[in-house]
């Protein structure tokens, strides 16, 4: 060290009487600048290369375990993304499908009230028919009735004397009873 010592103060002497001219050279100080930066190359060398080689290679091995990483998380994410777009899909045709369920449901219910209401109203329709029947016979019986009376009181009235009722009515009757099955 003390040899690097004197030749840097010799290196400032030679500096106090530096040349006059840019292109002069002063091998005195070309030669310990030489030495110099072998040293200090050495040195370098020696210590910090090593060092930093070393975090060269740290750094080096850490991006690639950070580029690894991120791959295999750029995959889980594909694979991910894939998985939920084939559960959107499904779910999509599940609604679809109950939707369709609901309508095919609904339909079916339209049709079955709609079968109820058809049912209910033929039976007031057969209903009202029956009703409609039964009046009708009680009118026509009433008429028939009404009519024997009239027929036996104007035979009376005609001869003048009074008639045994029930055997007129019956005679009537079956004259009546003939007539309307030959209409």
């Amino acid at each position: 060290m003390t040899a690097v010592v004197l030749a840097l103060q010799e290196g400032e002497h030679a500096a106090a009487r530096a040349p006059s001219s840019p292109f002069e050279v002063n091998f005195g100080l070309f030669f310990w600048t030489w030495v110099v930066f072998i040293l200090l190359l050495a040195v370098l060398y020696k210590f910090a290369f090593p060092a930093i080689l070393k975090a060269t290679e740290e750094r080096e091995q850490r991006i690639k375990h950070q580029l690894a990483e991120a791959e295999r998380m750029n995959a889980e994410a594909r694979a991910m993304m894939e998985q939920h777009q084939r559960l959107l899909a499904s779910a999509k045709e599940q609604a679809q499908a109950l939707i369709n369920e609901a309508k095919l449901v609904a339909q079916h219910e339209r049709e079955a009230l709609l079968q109820k209401a058809r049912d209910e109203q033929d039976q007031i329709l057969e209903r009202a028919k029956r009703e409609i029947e039964a009046e009708r016979e009680r009118a026509v019986a009433a008429l028939r009735r009404e009519a024997v009376d009239l027929s036996l009181a104007a035979a009376s009235k005609l001869l003048q004397e009074r008639l045994d009722d029930e055997a007129n009515r019956k005679l009537v009757t079956q004259y009546l009873g003939s007539l309307e099955t030959k209409h």
